[in-house]
């Protein structure tokens, strides 16, 4: 195995200016030369061509569109520990079987304040070592502060679904439904608390590392799950678990916090729950397939899951719930039951992006498909669809997965599009002439603050690229 090294990864050639391209989803998606443990050899089909959605077609490019001085400068990834390989494929049952898809993940991060480091500010979750975890570390369920990631109040989790109970994921009686399920997910810590003496990140990490403990833990976790259960995890559920986690832990004196939450089936389906201004966006070549809407009480007031301190409930019960909160109103405490939830499909190729009002106070719609079709295209993810759907592409592109852009190690494809959107985020939060979403909504509320520019603030971002995988 070669042994773990930073590279350094030069894309301006992705960022020239180009008109729009029907793109589809390559036939091999490489996310890593094959890993020894998961070696399999089969034939590639055909890939799953993605209808052109007219409705979020790519805007006409432009020398100056959507661009950042972080775009031309050369992206420095470290090499991950493993290599793997996903591709959609053929087998003797294939006509009755049904499709199958894995998710590869990765996530990025920058704190408010902190210089982005493309090198440190990247996590890439391997879908091939599933964890076992004893009754100690289910009980506790969490992680030492010092082991956070540096994300400030922002916060994020990936998890397998049912590895640690005998009677869940794919161990000897565990559910099929729950067999190569994953759960992940955002959450945004409510800054305002620290006018109370409160770290807000001490809610928003707590709750996302319940929520990963009561996924691995799935069924027999939940007390209410009778043990061999079938069922699917839903994410409502999932995010209930961690919420009561967080108030019956003493460590953690109150706060708040937003949650965008998925769990994500092998058949090709996610369930999705998210309370606040964190969110979703889910990409087709060329579309955007689906993006949530914000939940907000009034503007810049998201929906919020909150554990409210002992002496706050006494003055609560003394002078009425509408004590004011620094530079907000009364207090708001949302439960996980106040979550939009909804039922999604996949398709292979698709890409789904989780993340904190960090990232869509300062990315549009159109921002982020520009970015995700810039990688995914460049890097042969999604190809030209062209009449031969695209196979010349599809043999460049994979090539490039496998063998690294520009030679030598590479890092897998959605660490590199996790950092781009961060990184992105990031310029565009310190930008102070690039007005975001976040600027122009000041503008149409309050047209007298003559607010221009990004919203700085924590940002964290996890991506997940869906491959269709050979049916078992």
């Amino acid at each position: 195995m070669r042994p773990t090294r930073a590279i350094r990864l030069t894309v301006s050639s992705l960022n020239s200016p180009a008109p729009p391209v029907p793109w589809t989803a390559a036939r091999t998606l490489f996310t890593r030369a094959a890993a020894p443990t998961v070696g399999r050899s089969s034939t590639a089909l055909p890939a799953c061509r993605s209808e052109l959605r007219a409705s979020a077609r790519l805007p006409p490019s432009s020398s100056s569109a959507y661009t950042s001085p972080a775009d031309n400068a050369a992206l420095r990834l470290r090499t991950s520990s493993f290599h793997t390989s996903a591709r959609l494929t053929s087998s003797s049952s294939s006509a009755t079987a049904p499709p199958r898809f894995s998710y590869r993940i990765a996530a990025s991060y920058s704190a408010k304040g902190r210089r982005f480091n493309a090198d440190r500010n990247v996590y890439a979750f391997n879908p091939f070592v599933r964890l076992k975890r004893t009754a100690t570390e289910l009980q506790r369920g969490k992680r030492d502060k010092k082991n956070r990631p540096e994300s400030g109040q922002d916060a994020f989790f990936v998890a397998h679904v049912g590895d640690a109970g005998t009677s869940g994921g794919s161990g000897a009686g565990g559910s099929e439904l729950n067999d190569g399920a994953l759960a992940f997910g955002v959450a945004d810590g409510v800054g305002g608390w620290t006018d109370q003496g409160i770290d807000p990140a001490d809610f928003s990490h707590s709750l996302c590392d319940y929520m990963a403990s009561g996924a691995t833990g799935y069924p027999d976790a939940f007390p209410a799950r009778k043990s061999g259960s079938t069922a699917p995890l839903m994410p409502k559920d999932l995010m209930q678990y961690g919420y009561d986690k967080v108030m019956r832990d003493n460590a953690v004196k109150g706060g708040g916090s937003t949650a965008c939450v998925v769990t994500a089936q092998a058949d090709g389906h996610f369930e999705l729950a998210n309370l606040g201004d964190s969110g979703l966006m889910h990409f087709s070549p060329n579309a955007v397939r689906f993006a949530t809407s914000p939940q907000t009480h009034a503007f810049n007031t998201p929906y919020q899951l909150t554990k409210m301190p002992p002496r706050i409930l006494a003055q609560m019960a003394l002078f009425g719930p509408n004590q004011r909160r620094g530079g907000g109103g009364g207090y708001h405490a949302e439960t996980p039951a106040d979550a939009a939830t909804s039922s999604h499909a996949v398709r292979h190729g698709d890409v789904l992006v989780l993340a904190t009002d960090g990232v869509w106070d300062n990315l549009s719609p159109a921002d982020a498909l520009r970015l995700v079709s810039r990688y995914m295209g460049g890097l042969g993810g999604w190809v030209a669809a062209d009449g031969d759907g695209g196979s010349e592409s599809s043999r460049r592109g994979s090539a490039a997965m496998q063998e690294g852009v520009g030679g030598g190690g590479a890092a897998t494809l959605q660490e590199m599009l996790a950092v781009a959107i961060a990184r992105e985020a990031k310029a565009a939060s310190l930008d102070h002439r690039r007005d975001g979403p976040f600027a122009r909504e000041v503008q149409r509320n309050f047209p007298g603050e003559n607010w221009h520019g990004g919203k700085a603030d924590d940002i964290c971002v996890v991506v997940a690229v869906v491959v269709g995988v050979e049916g078992r």
